[in-house]
Protein backbone atom coordinates (compact mmCIF):
# COMPACT_ATOMS: atom_id res chain seq x y z
CA UNK A 1 0.00 0.00 0.00
CA UNK A 2 1.70 3.38 -0.46
CA UNK A 3 -1.14 5.78 -0.34
CA UNK A 4 -1.53 7.30 2.89
CA UNK A 5 -4.54 6.36 5.15
CA UNK A 6 -5.92 9.14 7.22
CA UNK A 7 -7.33 8.64 10.33
CA UNK A 8 -8.86 10.82 12.79
CA UNK A 9 -9.03 9.74 16.19
CA UNK A 10 -11.46 11.15 18.76
CA UNK A 11 -10.12 10.32 22.01
CA UNK A 12 -10.24 12.35 25.46
CA UNK A 13 -7.78 10.19 27.07
CA UNK A 14 -4.22 10.80 26.33
CA UNK A 15 -3.15 7.33 27.64
CA UNK A 16 -5.40 5.87 24.97
CA UNK A 17 -3.82 8.28 22.29
CA UNK A 18 -0.30 7.44 22.87
CA UNK A 19 -0.94 3.39 23.44
CA UNK A 20 -2.71 3.84 19.36
CA UNK A 21 0.48 6.24 18.20
CA UNK A 22 2.43 3.39 19.53
CA UNK A 23 0.61 0.48 17.89
CA UNK A 24 0.45 2.18 14.43
CA UNK A 25 4.34 3.29 14.86
CA UNK A 26 4.97 -0.71 14.98
CA UNK A 27 2.06 -1.76 12.20
CA UNK A 28 5.06 0.43 10.00
CA UNK A 29 2.20 0.76 7.90
CA UNK A 30 1.50 4.40 5.54
CA UNK A 31 -0.96 5.86 8.07
CA UNK A 32 -1.17 9.76 9.19
CA UNK A 33 -3.05 9.98 12.53
CA UNK A 34 -4.76 13.21 13.53
CA UNK A 35 -6.22 13.14 17.37
CA UNK A 36 -8.61 16.01 18.20
CA UNK A 37 -10.00 15.07 22.14
CA UNK A 38 -13.46 15.76 22.20
CA UNK A 39 -16.56 15.80 20.22
CA UNK A 40 -17.06 19.73 19.06
CA UNK A 41 -13.09 19.33 17.79
CA UNK A 42 -14.10 15.95 15.86
CA UNK A 43 -17.34 17.96 13.74
CA UNK A 44 -14.66 20.87 13.39
CA UNK A 45 -12.23 18.99 11.62
CA UNK A 46 -15.20 16.79 9.66
CA UNK A 47 -16.36 20.00 8.39
CA UNK A 48 -13.14 21.84 8.32
CA UNK A 49 -13.83 24.92 10.12
CA UNK A 50 -11.77 26.93 12.29
CA UNK A 51 -8.23 25.83 13.11
CA UNK A 52 -9.36 22.79 11.03
CA UNK A 53 -9.74 24.53 7.01
CA UNK A 54 -6.80 22.55 5.89
CA UNK A 55 -7.87 19.52 7.16
CA UNK A 56 -7.55 16.50 4.97
CA UNK A 57 -11.17 14.63 5.07
CA UNK A 58 -10.04 10.91 7.35
CA UNK A 59 -10.37 7.62 5.36
CA UNK A 60 -11.56 6.28 8.80
CA UNK A 61 -12.36 7.62 11.97
CA UNK A 62 -11.94 6.09 15.60
CA UNK A 63 -14.65 7.44 17.87
CA UNK A 64 -14.85 7.00 21.22
CA UNK A 65 -18.40 7.37 22.68
CA UNK A 66 -17.72 9.24 26.03
CA UNK A 67 -16.25 12.64 25.04
CA UNK A 68 -16.18 16.47 26.33
CA UNK A 69 -18.40 18.95 24.98
CA UNK A 70 -20.27 16.42 22.28
CA UNK A 71 -20.39 13.10 22.79
CA UNK A 72 -19.65 10.46 20.50
CA UNK A 73 -22.96 9.47 19.92
CA UNK A 74 -23.80 13.18 18.47
CA UNK A 75 -20.70 12.79 16.21
CA UNK A 76 -21.55 9.64 15.04
CA UNK A 77 -25.08 10.78 14.34
CA UNK A 78 -23.95 13.64 12.30
CA UNK A 79 -21.22 11.75 10.46
CA UNK A 80 -23.83 9.40 9.35
CA UNK A 81 -26.39 12.08 8.74
CA UNK A 82 -24.65 14.15 6.59
CA UNK A 83 -24.10 12.79 3.04
CA UNK A 84 -20.39 14.27 2.55
CA UNK A 85 -19.58 12.14 6.03
CA UNK A 86 -21.91 9.22 5.68
CA UNK A 87 -19.67 6.82 3.69
CA UNK A 88 -16.43 7.44 5.87
CA UNK A 89 -16.26 3.90 7.87
CA UNK A 90 -16.44 5.08 11.95
CA UNK A 91 -15.21 2.19 14.56
CA UNK A 92 -16.30 3.28 18.08
CA UNK A 93 -13.55 2.19 20.42
CA UNK A 94 -14.67 2.64 23.21
CA UNK A 95 -14.59 1.58 27.05
CA UNK A 96 -18.16 0.71 27.41
CA UNK A 97 -19.35 -2.59 26.87
CA UNK A 98 -23.22 -2.12 28.07
CA UNK A 99 -25.68 -3.53 25.60
CA UNK A 100 -27.09 -0.36 25.07
CA UNK A 101 -24.10 1.89 23.94
CA UNK A 102 -23.44 -1.35 21.39
CA UNK A 103 -27.42 -1.60 20.15
CA UNK A 104 -27.17 2.30 19.21
CA UNK A 105 -23.75 2.85 17.84
CA UNK A 106 -25.29 0.20 14.84
CA UNK A 107 -28.37 1.74 14.88
CA UNK A 108 -26.25 4.94 14.35
CA UNK A 109 -24.92 3.32 11.53
CA UNK A 110 -21.24 3.35 12.55
CA UNK A 111 -19.12 0.12 10.89
CA UNK A 112 -17.73 -1.77 14.08
CA UNK A 113 -18.48 -1.31 17.96
CA UNK A 114 -14.33 -2.51 19.70
CA UNK A 115 -14.39 -2.56 23.76
CA UNK A 116 -10.64 -1.16 25.22
CA UNK A 117 -9.17 -3.73 26.59
CA UNK A 118 -7.95 -2.48 29.96
CA UNK A 119 -4.56 -4.49 29.79
CA UNK A 120 -1.91 -2.71 27.72
CA UNK A 121 -0.68 -5.17 25.47
CA UNK A 122 -4.43 -6.42 25.12
CA UNK A 123 -5.09 -2.47 23.69
CA UNK A 124 -2.05 -2.49 21.51
CA UNK A 125 -3.30 -5.84 20.02
CA UNK A 126 -6.40 -4.59 19.31
CA UNK A 127 -5.76 -1.58 17.64
CA UNK A 128 -2.92 -3.63 15.61
CA UNK A 129 -6.06 -5.66 14.52
CA UNK A 130 -8.46 -2.57 13.47
CA UNK A 131 -5.18 -1.24 11.67
CA UNK A 132 -4.83 -4.66 10.08
CA UNK A 133 -8.36 -5.21 8.86
CA UNK A 134 -9.62 -1.34 8.09
CA UNK A 135 -6.42 -0.45 6.06
CA UNK A 136 -4.54 -3.91 4.74
CA UNK A 137 -7.72 -6.07 4.05
CA UNK A 138 -10.93 -3.72 3.13
CA UNK A 139 -11.15 -1.37 0.19
CA UNK A 140 -11.82 2.35 1.74
CA UNK A 141 -13.89 4.55 -0.16
CA UNK A 142 -11.70 7.47 -0.39
CA UNK A 143 -9.23 4.90 -2.19
CA UNK A 144 -11.16 3.47 -4.25
CA UNK A 145 -10.09 4.57 -8.41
Amino acid sequence: MTQAIEILMVEDNPADVELTKEAFNEGKLNNVLNVVSDGEEALNYLHKRGRFTDAKTPDIVLLDLNLPKVNGKEVLAEMKGNKDLSYIPVIILSSSEDTADIKTAYELNANSFVTKPVAIDDFLEVIKSIEHFWVEIVKLPNNVA
